[in-house]
């Protein structure tokens, strides 16, 4: 069985056990071609596990996967083209330097040899390590070589790139770096990321899976997921001309049928609402008749924070 259109990544019933921990149980998960796959997990749920089974690196328990349509569970040595893998702590020869190095890769992959000059400075042009191809890799920072990890991943030009736990190790500047990568690289492969840093995931991802305790609890959009966890409440914060705010205005709001709770933040109100539609259609409209100004008007959604610590308690 191969995977089916349109999905670059397919795991069917994927288990793993150690012993007696079950540390995947039963994945089942269909990655779309060219999307960036968040797959999130607190440290220790199931994560590298899967990006190991999924590269062939480990053999399931049960179940099969497949990436761009080549089984990578049954030891199939043509699967190792379809995908490029940057482990969480991804280890050089120091003695190297960027060419030497992706040119070992690629002699590993069979790229002959009047091919390969190209493509590494493609790829390094790419990374931004064009400059440092001449330097020896044991002097680079951390984020130069996660941006070398990145390019031996994708330097034979594979459809599928997976990456386990990429930015964990990066300051703030490395971490934007290379997620600008990673979202520059959007459409012309398929990403799957393992990541416990959510902001991360909110930044970039188009498709998030959440896994805890090697279960996977839902896969979905990011903005269906936002949209499923939309609160009811409601922000009005006033500009100072309108302060204080008028005890009669917050006691007209407190009067509508659709108000469960209004709270007094003296310069802003928050409310809760048992029907957003009738609250959006008559908020404004008893400000501007109670001759008030707004500084923001904000309909809150959860952040993918607070989804994640209330699906993975």
């Amino acid at each position: 069985m191969s995977a089916e259109v349109g999905t670059a990544i397919r795991c069917e019933g994927l288990s793993k056990t150690f012993g007696d921990v079950k540390a995947l149980k039963d994945l089942n998960l269909a990655v779309p071609e060219g999307s960036i796959f968040g797959f999130l997990g607190r440290n220790g749920a199931g994560k590298t596990t899967t990006i190991r089974l999924l590269t062939g690196l480990a053999h399931p328990s049960a179940g099969s996967a497949w990436v761009a349509g080549v089984e990578t569970t049954n030891g199939d040595s043509i699967a190792r083209e379809k995908f490029g893998y940057l482990p969480q702590d991804p280890a050089f020869y120091n003695w190297m330097t960027p060419v030497e190095y992706l040119d070992y890769v690629l002699s590993l992959f069979s790229v002959p040899y009047p091919e390969r000059k190209k493509q590494i400075e493609e790829v390094l042009a790419r990374v931004d390590l064009l400059k440092a191809s001449k330097r020896r890799i044991g002097g680079f920072s951390g984020g130069m070589k996660q941006r070398l990890g990145i390019a031996q991943a994708l330097v034979h030009n594979p459809p599928v790139l997976m990456l386990d736990e990429p930015t964990s190790s990066l300051d703030p500047a490395g971490r934007y770096e290379l997620l600008d990568l990673m979202e520059n690289l959007r459409g012309e492969a398929t990403i799957f990321f393992s990541t416990h840093i959510l902001s991360d995931v909110e930044r970039i991802c188009d498709r998030i899976g959440v896994i805890h305790e090697g279960v996977l609890l839902f896969e979905t959009g990011r903005q269906e997921l936002m949209q499923r966890y939309e609160t009811n409440a409601v922000i009005l914060e006033f500009d100072s001309v309108s302060l204080p705010i008028p005890g009669a205005f917050i006691t007209k709001l407190r009067s509508q049928p659709w108000v469960n709770t209004l709270q007094d933040e003296k310069t802003s109100l928050r409310l809760s609402v048992s029907d957003i539609e009738e609250a959006k259609k008559t908020i404004l409209k008893l400000v501007v008749e109670n001759d008030l100004r707004l500084n923001r008007y904000e309909w809150v959604r959860p952040s993918l924070e607070e989804i994640f610590l209330q699906v993975s308690k």
